[in-house]
């Protein structure tokens, strides 16, 4: 994912995740909050409770990888914080599309 449609800054992260609207899934949490650039940005975060930091950098890859998938559908003008779960580890390929596909759907941030 190119680097202007990520979110970087820990304050921006904190931001969405104080304003924002919160969707939840078993394999993942997206919130998702109106952003202050005209693209919609994304960041990817995986606590200590999905594993070391193999499983964290390996959930996070996952989940970027499922966003890409949608992002030419997904509305712009929104930044976007998905937080991976330990199932998502577990979960095969289809299933996390279809879960990511669920919440971008349930935010509204695409049509379905």
């Amino acid at each position: 994912m190119n680097r202007r449609y990520r979110l970087t800054n820990s304050s921006d992260f904190q931001r969405v995740r104080r304003t924002g609207t919160s969707h939840a899934h078993p394999l993942a949490i997206l919130i998702v909050s109106p952003g202050d650039v005209p693209e919609t940005r994304f960041g990817f975060t995986a606590g200590r409770s999905v594993g070391n930091a193999v499983q964290r950098n390996r959930a996070k890859r996952l989940l970027r990888e499922a966003i890409r998938h949608y992002q030419a559908d997904i509305r712009a003008g929104w930044d976007v914080v998905l937080i991976a779960r330990a199932p998502l580890l577990a979960a095969g390929w289809l299933d996390i599309q279809s879960g990511i596909g669920q919440l971008l759907r349930k935010s509204g941030l695409i049509d379905g």
